[in-house]
């Protein structure tokens, strides 16, 4: 075996949350208010936040189940005892949702002392909490933990809470992750695995191989290579697969992303896949606000398009609110003037 196949898994890790389909978002500011966001009421992909008539705190619990529902299989096959109730773990996370403890980190010592599974679990619940320093002991650490995670379901339900925080910087700590409890190194080998994997006729191997695709292309591997492998699966005959490179795009965070993910959102036969376009451009993945704003003025093209339908005009105002922050009616010309005297078009 060569050095370059060293660094890559000998199979491929199972992921419970590639089925059914999560969502990488937060809910975003006033997310605790009752509120009714669109028009629409389409189906949402299964475990996603729609963008229907839903009110939010509805959403967010439905959000919740869904992610309890991502990983029950990994729950039911664990070792019995291998990692703490999944239960115990989401009510600490959310019952202390912006209240956490920042002075109870843990110290470097003590981590020490802990095997790489658990201080990846305490540093990684830690920066879903937001305490001070958990995201940076995660980057110097995250390296030496490559290869010696095991991906159950206790890390998958933590990763899947770090992918959905309002802050950046601990998406960042889900990704690096999870990457390294997959065992893939962040290289080019790496990449030609993944991108091989990607044209698989096992479908399961692919959705991972495309998911990670965006998770490599977040860390500076080949993204406009990652890009380029991405894009071109939006051509895809299936659905799934089509859903798939879309997420890996959101992961990806390049501003190049913006413009394919607004072809979808425009174009793909699928409702399924043009609403996971629109939550990638309003706050999903790793896009910044300031990339998210460059999308504001096509949004608000296709928030009266004639070509589109009503679910989709609905799912354009939902992505306009979640990226400016602003709460106005499901209105095209009142979106118009607000961005023409707001001085966000000058952003």
């Amino acid at each position: 075996m060569n050095s370059s196949q060293s660094n890559l898994p000998e199979s491929i890790p199972a992921d419970p949350r590639l089925q059914p389909t999560p969502d990488y978002g937060t809910l975003g500011p006033g997310s605790d208010v009752a509120q009714t966001y669109g028009q629409a009421s389409g189906k949402s992909p299964v475990g996603g936040r729609s963008f229907g008539a839903v009110p939010v705190r509805t959403a967010r619990l439905l959000h919740l189940a869904a992610i309890l529902a991502g990983v029950g299989l990994a729950i039911a096959t664990s070792k019995a005892g291998s990692a703490r109730p999944v239960w115990e773990t989401f009510s600490r996370m959310f019952s202390a949702r912006g209240t956490a403890d920042k002075s109870s980190s843990v110290a470097d010592h003590d981590l020490d002392r802990q095997k790489p599974q658990k201080q990846a679990e305490v540093l990684l619940e830690q920066a879903v909490n937001h305490s001070d320093g958990a995201t940076d002991q995660i980057a110097r650490r995250v390296s030496r933990w490559r290869g010696r995670l095991a991906w159950d379901a206790q890390l998958g339900a933590l990763t899947t809470a770090a992918l959905n925080s309002s802050d950046l910087k601990v998406r960042t700590s889900g990704i690096e992750v999870q990457l390294a409890a997959y065992g893939l190194a962040k290289d080019g080998p790496s990449a030609d695995y993944l991108v091989k994997q990607a044209e698989s006729s096992d479908h399961a191997r692919k959705i991972w191989a495309l998911w990670t695709l965006g998770l490599m292309g977040n860390r500076g591997v080949e993204p406009e290579r990652v890009v380029q492998v991405l894009v071109a699966h939006l051509k895809d005959s299936d659905e799934d697969s089509r859903r798939w490179a879309v997420e890996g795009l959101a992961l990806v965070g390049a501003t190049p992303t913006i413009a394919p993910l607004l072809g979808v959102m425009h174009d793909d036969p699928s409702p399924t896949v043009r609403e996971r376009a629109a939550c990638s451009l309003a706050e999903s993945g790793m896009l910044t606000r300031e990339q998210r704003l460059t999308a504001v003025p096509q949004l608000l093209t296709y928030s009266d398009d004639p070509s589109l339908d009503a679910q989709t005009h609905a799912w354009a105002f939902q992505a306009l609110a979640d990226i400016t922050q602003q709460r106005l009616p499901n209105d095209s010309a009142a979106w118009r003037t607000w961005y023409a005297t707001s001085g966000a078009s000058g952003q």
